[in-house]
């Protein structure tokens, strides 16, 4: 693995658990075993190291996104893959809250920059969820009450919620719940 990859791993770690504000490049520079010049060298200001976390996630999740549906896998599933991976992450701490959406919360903070690659990470995020969406009611899988867009919003929100609260409670289960609720009002019945 390169310094620059172990930089940005670090990185997303310290911002999942501390947020964009509780760290620096001293913190990094501790995880990684480098000086903080090296990290200065791939990335001259934070906010690049944190804008590279940000486009990383993203390109991940549409790499994933168009994997299930090349795949072919249905609506349903492709939303219960991206459920369970958070459901998963949460459960075992590996990534015990999403990097945008820790992001998203310090958002009066954060550079410009920053903030604008944030803002790019949860249009992605909502262009696919209204894709599936509105695949899965021509199928009638789903029952939209809403306009696509609303309920891809809305979906989208019910998960950045419920890690929130599945944190705030330190009840890693409260996720699923949250999850199955929002899966039992979606389905077509």
């Amino acid at each position: 693995m390169t310094t620059q990859q172990k930089l940005i791993d670090s990185a997303r770690y310290l911002i999942q658990t501390r947020g964009y504000n509780g760290f620096s490049y001293a913190d990094v520079a501790d995880q990684v075993q480098v000086r903080k010049a090296s990290i200065h060298h791939h990335f001259p200001a934070k906010a690049d190291l944190a804008r590279a976390v940000v486009d990383e996630s993203r390109a991940q999740i549409e790499q994933h996104a168009r994997a299930l549906a090349d795949a072919g896998v249905d609506p349903q599933q492709q939303l219960l893959t991206y459920t369970g991976y958070w459901e998963k992450c949460i459960a075992d701490a590996s990534a015990p809250f999403c990097v945008a959406g820790m992001l998203a919360a310090e958002m009066p903070t954060l550079p410009s920059e920053l903030a604008d690659a944030v803002r790019a990470h949860f249009r992605a995020l909502t262009n696919w969820l209204e894709t599936v969406l509105s695949t899965g009611s021509q199928l009638g899988v789903f029952q939209l009450r809403h306009s696509v867009r609303q309920e891809a919003e809305a979906f989208m929100a019910m998960v950045y919620g419920s890690m929130l609260v599945a944190r705030a409670y330190a009840t890693p289960t409260t996720f699923a719940d949250i999850v199955d609720l929002e899966f039992k009002r979606l389905l077509a019945r």
